[in-house]
Formats: structure tokens, sequence, C-alpha cells
């Protein structure tokens, strides 16, 4: 075999694109036989895989028409029971189909355009037949719309964020808008149940703790929450936390709960968390202040992750559907390959499909407190 530079190391695709003159993408488009090439770049890519003798890594490849049965999928938030839900889901779908997965692992803070599209671009030497993005921040988000591809791709995010659904619109390519789909949890309605629940309890004075700004779920679940309580004539204050941790939340609240005992104001009868970590602090930090729950306030939490109701008092939550956004966005996959039929959506908002979530009503919320 030849080999680039007599390294003795197998030729990859850059060094082929580089010697063309062309992106990485065009090279991978002469490879699969695509028609958004024209005669002369597809002839000079051609003449230099020759040259090579680059062979791509998937035999698949060697037929345009044959595919891998492999799907792509690259995913941040795996610190969280959001995430490891909904990819256990999708591995499960995906085995049931004889489909295999390619995984790539991301920090979903710090994932730059630059390590996404080579993400993506390893992906495609392996002859993956689609993509799953599972971009919980803004930035995977913005990197997982502008980035271009020949396969179908589906992203499992939150309805609300920095970047607003319109905005991520304009990012696409006009023809990756045919071959792309949406899925998410119906956030935005769980909050607003959330709300009305609280104010049926006659709660009228709140703290909201605020998940991390740069998170799609934080901006979705915060919005909605302040529209509903401010609809429902609920006075909200909101306690902005820079990370999802129980530990923040603790020191905050313990904070807060300092100030209300020095300044004698006036102390909020609820306090409702952006997920059940805060939740968690939360609760700490009012047991060491000898405040009962929800005797003296009452805590309401968001995932209901495992063993809350076990807690003390047990916690007053939303279940999102983990499990079946997963099936879902598999089965969006096997649409967009022409192997399967439209989803069934319950709902839908912003041209994404959204999957219930269920408020799960417990001890920790209770009446506002007898004066």
């Amino acid at each position: 075999m030849k080999t680039s530079h007599g390294s003795g190391k197998r030729p990859s695709m850059f060094e082929v694109a580089k010697l063309a003159g062309v992106s990485h993408q065009t090279v991978s488009r002469v490879i699969n036989d695509s028609p958004d090439v024209s005669a002369a770049t597809r002839a000079k890519v051609q003449e230099i895989i020759a040259k090579l003798d680059y062979r791509p890594s998937n035999s698949a490849r060697a037929l345009a028409s044959k595919r891998s049965r492999t799907i792509g999928l690259i995913a941040g938030g795996l610190r969280f029971y959001s995430s490891i839900s909904a990819i256990a889901s999708i591995e499960s779908l995906v085995r049931s189909h004889g489909l295999f997965m390619s995984v790539s692992l991301v920090q979903e803070a710090q994932c730059t355009q630059e390590e996404f599209d080579d993400l993506c671009e390893t992906f495609d030497e392996q002859n993956v037949d689609a993509f799953l993005f599972l971009t919980p921040t803004d930035m995977m988000f913005r990197a997982a719309c502008r980035v271009r591809l020949d396969q179908p791709r589906v992203l499992l995010t939150s309805t609300h964020g920095a970047l607003s659904m319109r905005e991520a619109g304009r990012l696409e390519h006009p023809d990756d808008r045919r071959h792309t789909a949406l899925v998410g949890i119906d956030q935005w309605g769980a909050m607003v149940e959330v709300a009305q629940l609280v104010a049926g309890y006659g709660h009228r004075l709140a703290l909201y703790f605020a998940g991390p700004p740069q998170w799609r779920d934080a901006t979705t679940r915060m919005l909605a929450w302040s529209k509903a309580a401010q609809a429902l004539s609920i006075s909200s204050q909101v306690v902005q936390c820079e990370s999802w941790d129980s530990s923040e939340a603790y020191g905050r609240m313990n904070h807060i709960l300092d100030h209300f005992g020095s300044s004698g104001s006036s102390r909020p009868t609820v306090v409702v968390t952006a997920n059940d970590g805060q939740a968690i602090g939360v609760i700490r930090a009012l047991h060491e202040h000898r405040l009962r729950i929800p005797r003296d306030i009452s805590v309401v939490g968001f995932d209901d992750m495992p063993a809350m109701g076990d807690l003390y008092p047990p916690l007053t939550t939303v279940r999102p559907d983990f499990d079946q956004m997963g099936v879902a966005a598999m089965r969006e996959v096997l649409r967009l390959l022409g192997e399967g039929e439209e989803t069934a959506f319950s709902a839908a908002a912003h041209g994404m499909g959204l999957i219930p979530a269920k408020v799960i009503k417990r001890a920790s919320l209770g009446p506002i407190p007898r004066t």
C-alpha cells in the first residue's frame, strides 16, 4: 500500500482534502457520490485519492448506496440523570432494530464549533447513516445547527435558550432542514403546571432557584415559571445559580435565610428549584435553620431523580419521561432514513416534538403556613 509522506501511516481524509485544495466535507461528498460536487472538483479529489491510495475506514463506503447500519451519537451532560436515561433508551432501541451506535461524549460547556465539526468528521469516516445530537447547552446546540452534514440529524434539546429556535433555523443550511428533526421534553408545560399547583395551595411569595444560564433546560424552566407565576399573581424572586449542584444551592439558601432573619422581612412560603439536586441543598439549609417542610415552607424540585420519594419529607417534583424522549428521537432517525412512520407527538412547539412531563405531588408541598 502507498502511504503519505513515506510515514507508513494510513492516509486520512484530511490529507486528501489538503492536497486537493478542498474541505474534508467535499472529500466525503465525493466518496459518497453526492451530486453536490462539480465535475472538475470531483475529478481532482478522485485523482488525489488514487495517488494516496486512500481507503475509507468503513468498507461499506465502497458502495455508496449501502448503509453501515450505524448511528453516530454526540452527547453532552453525561454527569446528569436526564442524559444518561435518554442515551440508555436510544441504545436499547438501536439494538432492537439491528443497528449499531457509535458514541462521543463531550464537555457540554466547552465544546467549540471546531471540536464538534471534527467529531462529525470522525463519524463520517465511519460511514454513519445518521446523527443524534444531545445538546443541553447553547454552545452545543449552536454547533449542532451549524455543522454541514449529508446525513439526517436529530437534535435533543430544550425549546428556549440564548439561541432561539428561529435563530437556530437561520444557522442551518437550507438543504439540511429537510433532514433535521428536533425532540425534547415539554418542560414549559410542566413548569406551568407546577405554578398552578403552588398557587392552588395559596402561595403568593416564592423563591425560584434557576439553573446555570448556558443550559437550555435552565432557561426554559425559568422563563416558564416566571411567566406562569406572574399570571397567577405569585411574587417570585429568582436566585441565579451557576451550577446544578446541591452544594451551591445549600450555600445560597443559607445566606438568604440569614438575611431574612436579620432584616425581619417576609419569608417566602415556597421554594421552587430548577432540579432535584438544588432542592436537596435547599432542604438541608431549611432543616439546619429549624424550618419544617412543608409546615413552615414548601419545596418543589424537577427531574424526579431516584430516591426523591424517600427524602424527608418526600419531594414534590417533575418527572420528565426521558425514556420516551430517547425512543422518540430514535424513531425520528428511522423516519428520516425512510424506515419508519412519522412520530405522533402529544405536543409540539417551535418546530420541536415534545414528550410530556408529569408533576409528582408529594409531602414537601403543602398549604401556606397559618398565621
